[in-house]
This record gives structure tokens, sequence and C-alpha cells, in this order.
């Protein structure tokens, strides 16, 4: 019996990279998954090869940043498959640049890509999953850089910090309803937002500016933080909340 056996699972920004690594996987342990995204082909690809495996899967259109789409996701997933159990928060956006030549355009799309959108998810979910009066597990999409200080990412560090201290809040807040709330918080992963900034050595080995000193010796995969997320939404985490799980390599400790 898969880890997430007979749930129901919403993943945004579920079209590549991290995102779609979940949904395949959350499919592969059991559960009907509902992915999001703006890009309609690349959802339903997703939705296609689920099928294909003997899954269940739906795709809804919508962007992170807006609020009614927040509920209608909400309302159409539970349409579709009754309830919702558990949600990956995974959608946002990352921008690098010196803080000085940041403008304000630049703040709203990783303010509101990352931590608006993380909010309003967020509500809708809650919403739901009270009126089941089941409980839940909610998992976000942070990043290590929440915690560490690195140079030319300022606002997008600052939009995730926000993310984990949310997550921190809502599992205190949500406590009582049984609904839990935890971050995972990957450094560099390999996916078409970083593919442009990882260079090769001669040895072959990878460097990307913002995955140095990573002690395991190699950045990150989707698979490695779709299985975090895994843990964290099944009943193998069931007293575990408002917890943030770096999944880094080791970068953090170095």
């Amino acid at each position: 019996m898969g880890l997430l056996e007979g749930k129901v699972a919403l993943v945004t920004g579920g079209t590549s990279g991290i995102g779609r690594a979940a949904a395949l996987l959350f499919a592969q342990e059991g559960a009907k998954v509902a992915l999001t995204g703006r890009r309609a082909e690349a959802g339903v690809e997703v939705v296609e090869e689920i099928t294909r495996s003997g899954g269940e899967a739906m795709f809804v259109k919508a962007d992170a940043t807006d609020i009614a789409a927040a509920y209608d996701v909400v309302d159409q997933v539970v349409s579709r498959f009754g309830r919702l159990d558990a949600a990956f928060n995974n959608a946002g956006t990352a921008a690098v640049g010196p803080l000085t030549e940041l403008g304000e355009e630049m703040w709203h799309q990783l303010v509101d890509g990352n931590l608006k959108g993380a909010f309003f998810s967020l509500q809708a979910q809650v919403a739901q999953m009270k009126r089941q009066r089941r409980g839940g597990s909610i998992v976000f999409n942070g990043s290590v850089f929440a915690e560490l200080g690195i140079a030319g990412i300022s606002v997008y560090s600052a939009s995730k910090g926000g993310v984990a201290a949310l997550a921190r809040a809502a599992a205190v807040e949500l406590g009582p309803d049984a609904i839990r709330v935890n971050t995972v918080n990957p450094t560099v992963i390999r996916t078409p937002l970083t593919e442009g900034g990882i260079s090769r050595n001669a040895d072959g080995s990878e460097n990307h500016p913002h995955g140095e000193k990573i002690p395991l010796g190699r950045l990150g995969e989707p698979q490695d933080v779709a299985r975090v997320a895994l843990f964290l939404l099944s009943d193998l985490a069931s007293y575990v909340t408002g917890q943030s799980i770096m999944v880094d390599g080791g970068q953090s400790v170095n």
C-alpha cells in the first residue's frame, strides 16, 4: 500500500521540475492527484503520464498569485474527487540581482509569486479541510536561502523566509483541527528554472553560483524534494508540524 493510498493530493506548480516530480510520485504512492500551473499542455502531459500508469489525476490551469483562482482550484478538486486531504504548495518564482538594482516590479513578482500565492492557497485549502473535519497535511516549498545569507537573492530570500514563518504560525493555529503544516527547504535543484546557471568542471562535476559548499557534492534533483514532501504529507509524519526540513545536501550546516 502506498504512503498516500486513498488520499486526494493537490500540487500547485505541478507542470515541471519539483512539482511534476511530486505529482508523479504522489500518484505512484496511491493518491488521486490534482495539479495546477499556467501551461496547460504541460499539465495535460503529466495527467496523461499518471493515467497511463493506472492512476487518477486532473489538471487545473491557474496562476498561483490569483486569489480567486486559489479557491476555484479547491472547488474543482472537490467536485472531481470529493475532498482534499493533502497539498504541496510548490508554485513559485525566482530572480537574482543586486539589492540596489531590484525595483518594485521585481519585488511584486517575487513576493506575490512566493508569499502571496502561498498564503491564499493555504487559506483556500484549510477552509475545505476544516469543512471535512478529518484533518489534513499541507507542505510549502520554501528554500534553504530563507536561512542562509547569499548575495544577489535578497528579495527571493525574504519571500521564502515569509513562507517559512507563515507555515510555523499556521501550524500552531491549525493544530486543534489536526491540520499539519510544514516546509521543505531545498538548495539549488536541477529544474528548467535553474538549468541556465549550471556549469560543468573538467571532471564532469557541476557548479551553480548558489550551490556551493554542498557536502554531498552534487546539486539536488526534483525527486530529492518530492520524497521529503511525500513523507511530510503522509501519515508517517503524523506528529510532525511547524517544521522546516532542509533538503540541501548539507549546505546549511557547512
